[in-house]
C-alpha cells in the first residue's frame, strides 16, 4: 500500500525537508514508517526525487549512486531482504589522494563505516546484460569507504525510512582507480567475485570481509542488480556514462569515533589498500 498521490501532492516534498532540515541540523527525525504506516519503497523513492531537487537547488550535482545493503549476511541485522539504492553528488565524494588529515566526523548522525568496490562508468550498462558484458561498461575499479548515517535513533529503521533519507549516504571517500581496459576485463571480471579484504580500526583488525558477501557475487552483481531495479522504475533515470557506482559493504557497518585511523587490506585485486582518519 501507498500514498494516494493525488491527496498527498506535497507530503513528499514535506517529507524531503523533513529529512534536509535533520541532516542539516545534525539531529534525529521521526521514522517516516511511523509517521504514516502505509509509507512504503515506491513513496520513498518518491521522497529521493524530491530531496534531489531540493539538494540540485542548493548547487548539488548527482555524479553517481550508492548501491545499500548489497551485503547479505547483515539482512537480519537490520531487518532488510533486497538491496536499496541512492545519490551521490559532488558534495559527498572525495578523492583519497586529496586529504591531507582526519576528517571532520561533524556533519554526519551516528556515522558508520563500510569498504566497498567503487566502479566508474565508461558507458551506460543496459537491463539484461551478463556481468561479462556489465564489466565492458567499466571505466575503473577503486576501493573506497562510504560513511554512511541514520537520521534515526540507533539504527533502528524500515528499508523505506532507509531509502528516503540518502539511502543512509553521509560521504564516500575513493582510494586510486585502476583503469579497465579490453585486455584486462576477463582478469577483473574472475576476480571481482573471489577478492578479500580486511577492516582494519588503529591497526586491529576488525572484520574479513569476502566479494561472495556482495549478493552471493560479488560487486558486479550489484551493478546488475541496479540496473535491473532502474530499468523497472520509469521516474528513477537509468545509469549514464560518468558516473560513479559503490556497490554496498563488504563487511558490517561499523561505528566511526574521532581520533579512530581505518585502513585495508586487499587481497585479490589489483587496487591499492586505503586509510582514512578521523
Amino acid at each position: 500500500m501507498s500514498f494516494d498521490p493525488t491527496q498527498n501532492a506535497d507530503a513528499f516534498v514535506n517529507h524531503a525537508e523533513t529529512i534536509l532540515t535533520g541532516a542539516d541540523q545534525r539531529r534525529h527525525i521521526q521514522l517516516l514508517t511511523e509517521c504514516n504506516g502505509s509509507f512504503g519503497l515506491t513513496d520513498a523513492y518518491r521522497v529521493t526525487a524530491k530531496v534531489r531537487r531540493l539538494r540540485e537547488l542548493r548547487g548539488q550535482r548527482v555524479i553517481g549512486r550508492k548501491i545499500g545493503f548489497t551485503n547479505t549476511t547483515i539482512w537480519a541485522e537490520y531487518n532488510i531482504n533486497a538491496p536499496i539504492w541512492g545519490y551521490v553528488y559532488d558534495t559527498t565524494r572525495h578523492s583519497l589522494a586529496h586529504i591531507s588529515g582526519p576528517v571532520t566526523l561533524a556533519p554526519f548522525v551516528e556515522p558508520r563505516i563500510e569498504p566497498e568496490i567503487v566502479f566508474g562508468l565508461a558507458r551506460a550498462p543496459e537491463a539484461g546484460m551478463d556481468e561479462r558484458a556489465l564489466i565492458a561498461c567499466v571505466g575503473w575499479v577503486a576501493l573506497g569507504f562510504e560513511v554512511v548515517q541514520s537520521l534515526f535513533p540507533d539504527w533502528r529503521f524500515r528499508a523505506p525510512d532507509t531509502v528516503a533519507a540518502f539511502g543512509l549516504h553521509g560521504a564516500l571517500y575513493v582510494g586510486e582507480p585502476a583503469p579497465v581496459t579490453p585486455e584486462t576485463e576477463a582478469g577483473w571480471l574472475g576476480a571481482l567475485c573471489r577478492f578479500d579484504v580486511q577492516l582494519h580500526r588503529d591497526g586491529e583488525i576488525i572484520e574479513t570481509g569476502r566479494a561472495s558477501n556482495v549478493l552471493q557475487g560479488g560487486p558486479l552483481a550489484a551493478l546488475r542488480h541496479l540496473v535491473e531495479v532502474l530499468a523497472d522504475d520509469p521516474s528513477s533515470p537509468p545509469l549514464a556514462a560518468g558516473e560513479v557506482i559503490t556497490t554496498g559493504t563488504l563487511t558490517n557497518a561499523y561505528p566511526i569515533n574521532a581520533g579512530e585511523t581505518w585502513s585495508t587490506a586487499l587481497s585479490g585485486l589489483p587496487l591499492v589498500d586505503i586509510r582514512l582518519a578521523f
